[in-house]
């Protein structure tokens, strides 16, 4: 398994995170992508990743931190990006819950950040929520064939079109909950090689955890759950959602 969304950076680990990872990788995890949120994690997000060659950072200005970005950090991205070379660009995307965010500047980071990604030809990881046509609308203007539309929640016919760009989608903690029944359709109907694993650990834990800190650890659960509501065998799960993430990673078909 492959936990394609996973922020181990996060001072909710800082007094465990090593143990976490240790038990994540005896559970079956043979990999852990941790995307970057602001640019004052960049470094920290780094040098964690370093130090397992199964951590795989991605770096990006997240949505919802948009008061602590400024131009400057996409200078800075791009320095670290020659740098050091993130399998990534991300958590990146639109976020327009909060009717009175600044969707202008929302903009103008992610638009910055895809032509940083294009000119790196590196996969992005997306962050969106109410809008996902204007995320679409959005990429159709950049060479972009290849990421993640993390913790996914769109329509079938928007999951479509990201499958028709080369996006995989993100499925995790949620798909544990028998109320999602909106979520486990789309599971159940989506096509097989546009499904990845992912926790988003910290938040969105699984069923089981409800209320405390969410892990990889936990994603054999999340593995269980997609198992279930497509019937299949979790081995089988197992083996195209990871392979489906290492075409993400390593840029492999």
């Amino acid at each position: 398994m492959i936990d394609t969304h996973c922020h181990l950076d996060v001072a909710e680990f800082n007094q465990d995170r090593i143990q976490v990872i240790n038990n994540a990788f005896k559970l079956g995890i043979q990999g852990i992508i941790i995307p970057g949120i602001h640019a004052t994690g960049f470094q920290n997000l780094l040098n964690i990743a370093a130090n397992n060659t199964q951590l795989y950072p991605a770096l990006g200005l997240h949505p919802l931190y948009l008061q602590q970005h400024t131009s400057k950090h996409l200078d800075y991205l791009v320095y670290l990006i020659k740098l050091y070379r993130p399998i990534a660009i991300g958590e990146i995307g639109l976020d327009y819950w909060d009717k009175n965010t600044d969707k202008t500047q929302q903009q103008y980071f992610f638009e910055a950040q895809l032509s940083i990604a294009t000119s790196f030809k590196l996969p992005v990881l997306l962050h969106v929520r109410k809008a996902h046509d204007q995320v679409l609308r959005i990429l159709r203007h950049f060479v972009i064939n290849r990421g993640i539309v993390h913790a996914f929640n769109g329509s079938f016919q928007q999951a479509h079109k990201y499958i028709d760009m080369g996006f995989k989608l993100g499925f995790g903690g949620m798909l544990t909950y028998t109320g999602s029944r909106k979520l486990h359709s789309l599971a159940k109907s989506l096509p097989a090689q546009a499904l990845v694993l992912e926790t988003d650990a910290p938040d969105l834990t699984v069923a089981s955890h409800r209320g405390e800190r969410n892990s990889p650890e936990y994603l054999p659960e999340c593995l269980n759950a997609l198992a279930q509501i497509r019937n299949e065998q979790p081995e089988f799960t197992a083996l195209y959602t990871t392979t489906n993430a290492y075409q993400i990673i390593l840029g492999t078909i």
